[in-house]
């Protein structure tokens, strides 16, 4: 043992041996009891052992086999890097280390699933699962925290992995839904038992009920507008403030940001009513005329950016003899892409997403909906079963150019952001 020191650069023996002991643990759980199936306990052996004698095999009989199998190989590995101490070996265990916690974390969402399809238990419940599951689950865990210590891995890289994973959950079971053969709100699997592109199908060809074309045309139509004008409005706004001085600067930038801090859904009713006397309620129109109005108040981030660019180019140009409108044209914008596609990217996904106005201004006029309103709309108690999978679809096709456009242009995005905290 003494030879681990002097083997290994860095390691931490007394964590060395806690994780081997955690993966141990975590093998010795596999023979105590992981479910409760009507009254008869099983260990997570045993079940796998049943699921491989099925003649019938399901997805999620993988779940309970790849927790065993890699459960087993990291105790193997771990009893193994005591006496071959090597960095590979230790990198090899956390490997298999961590799919041993992954799929022994999700035993807790696919058990129910396996339990139905191999017939061995139609209504089992998290709360059936044994002290063996959550022994497993806790020495895995552990074990892989202290293997990352030993390898001086970063552990925040564990709580990153399993934040994502609860951030990807839903978004993933949209995904299946979408695809989902079966219909109806609620059934009781993760996995769809059969995919189709039908639900795709069906929002572009039922336009009498489900008019969702017409929807994501509304849709772009507000978004596209609104985001030309805001980003003119929330620039020239924040190019003022940044580069001149005049009475009242101040004063004017301390009154927006009071009204800012007030939620924008305090004034609808006051809005909805002016726009009905002037006559533009459930309308478009609406929707594009109200966002320009108060999109000045978002230049708070734009200004930060635009206070980090020398305010000497802006003399140098003035002594050429350029206006105020040429500067900004010509000198400033061209240094200011990073914030123009930050902007860009907010007030398209701002009006793209919109729900609480355009619900209440669109009332019944269903022809003027736009996404967020019609998805909405679909998932009314009474149509909710019928048109779920259809929403799940449509929820998909609205995220999905949003997603791209955002990966694509996150770079910039980043920079604009980073750009207004050095102001």
């Amino acid at each position: 043992m003494g030879n681990l020191h002097k083997t290994v650069i860095g390691l931490n023996l007394k964590n060395h041996l806690k994780a081997v002991l955690a993966s141990v643990l975590a093998f010795i759980a596999l023979f105590l009891p992981y479910v409760d199936l009507g009254g008869e306990k099983k260990s997570a052996v045993n079940t796998a052992l049943i699921l491989l004698g099925k003649e019938v095999f399901s997805p999620s009989y993988i779940f309970v086999t790849g927790a065993v199998l890699f459960t087993v190989s990291a105790a193997i590995l771990a009893v193994t890097s005591v006496f071959i101490t090597s960095v590979k070996m230790l990198r090899c265990w956390q490997v298999v280390q961590s799919l041993s916690t992954l799929f022994s974390g999700l035993l807790m969402f696919s058990t129910r699933t396996m339990c139905k399809a191999s017939g061995l238990f139609d209504n089992f419940l998290n709360k059936d699962l044994s002290f063996g599951y959550w022994i497993l689950f806790i020495a895995s865990f552990v074990g892989l925290v202290l293997v990352m210590n030993v390898t001086k891995t970063n552990v925040g890289y564990i709580a990153l992995t399993i934040l994502g994973v609860i951030w990807l959950f839903p978004i993933l079971w949209i995904v299946l839904t979408a695809f989902r053969a079966e219909q109806g709100y609620y059934v009781g699997y993760f996995i769809p038992k059969g995919f189709t592109f039908d639900n795709f199908i069906n929002l572009f060809t039922n336009n009498n009920v489900l008019p969702f074309a017409k929807w994501w045309f509304n849709t772009l139509i507000v978004a596209a507008c609104s985001c030309v004008l805001n980003t003119l409005i929330i620039l020239m706004t924040s190019y003022v403030l940044s580069r001149t001085r005049f009475a009242g600067r101040k004063g004017f930038m301390n009154i927006l940001m009071i009204i800012g801090l007030f939620p924008g859904f305090m004034s609808l009713i006051a809005v909805y009513n002016i726009l009905k006397g002037i006559g533009l309620n459930q309308s478009l129109m609406a929707l594009i005329v109200v966002g320009a109005a108060g999109a000045a108040m978002g230049y708070h981030v734009s200004k930060g950016f635009f206070d980090t660019i020398p305010k000497a180019i802006d003399e140098a140009a003035i002594i050429d003899g350029a206006s105020r409108l040429q500067i900004f044209l010509h000198v400033t914008l061209p240094l200011s892409k990073s914030i123009i596609v930050y902007t860009v990217l907010g007030s398209f996904l701002g009006a793209w997403s919109d729900y609480i106005f355009p619900s209440m201004l669109f009332g019944d006029k269903q022809s003027s909906y736009t996404v967020a309103v019609g998805l909405y709309w679909l998932t009314d108690f009474k149509r909710i079963d019928t048109y779920y999978t259809q929403f799940a679809a449509g929820a998909l096709i609205v995220a999905l150019p949003i997603v791209i456009l955002f990966v694509w242009l996150q770079r910039f995005y980043v920079e604009g952001l980073s750009g207004s905290v050095k102001g």
